[in-house]
């Protein structure tokens, strides 16, 4: 295992902790001392796996990361990818956002999963139980069919209102176009 080390705009990839203290070395601010030699070797053999951070002097470090890269080039863009990989599960939430609001009449399966107020019989105590609820809407969007679903079951007297909903960009909320024309089996089963 490699040590990708950091003081500032000095990086470097080494292979043992020599390389890391040679490195070091050749920067004018740091000066080496054997319990900074004993430490980085430490750190070095050492099956700890994640970054380490070593005091110069008062909010001044450097960091070691242990990396399976050759060269400072193949561990800065292995970092640029975990970063690619980061945004893109961003970009997933505001795809997410963006298809709710596209706008397109017709109707909409909605089905969810939300926390119900149950009242145990014989206690007087409540309780939280998951429900499925899955209903055809005439929406515009995919946010206007969540929208009419957690309206329509807050109407509902069999629905306390301290039930819990799940937020409409979150797993617990799917739904489906389906279209402006539906089949009779499907229209029995719509809601308002």
């Amino acid at each position: 295992m490699n040590i990708y080390v950091r003081y500032f705009d000095y990086d470097t990839v080494a292979t043992n902790y020599e390389e890391v203290i040679d490195f070091l070395a050749s920067i004018p601010e740091i000066q080496i001392t054997e319990a900074m030699v004993n430490e980085v070797r430490a750190y070095a053999e050492s099956e700890i796996p994640y970054p380490k951070r070593y005091k110069i002097r008062p909010r001044v470090y450097f960091i070691m990361i242990k990396t399976a890269a050759q060269t400072l080039e193949e561990f800065k863009s292995h970092r640029k990818e975990e970063a690619l990989q980061i945004n893109d599960v961003g970009s997933r939430k505001e795809v997410r956002a963006t298809q709710l609001s596209v706008v397109q009449l017709g109707w909409y399966r909605g089905e969810l999963n939300f926390k119900r107020v149950i009242q145990i019989p014989g206690t007087g105590k409540f309780q939280y139980q998951d429900t499925r609820f899955s209903a055809l809407v005439w929406a515009e969007s995919g946010q206007h069919c969540y929208d009419r679903i957690i309206n329509y079951l807050k109407s509902r007297q069999d629905v306390d209102l301290r039930s819990q909903f799940p937020s409409v960009r979150g797993n617990s909320f799917r739904y489906e176009y389906m279209g402006t024309k539906l089949q009779q089996e499907e229209v029995d089963q719509k809601v308002g």
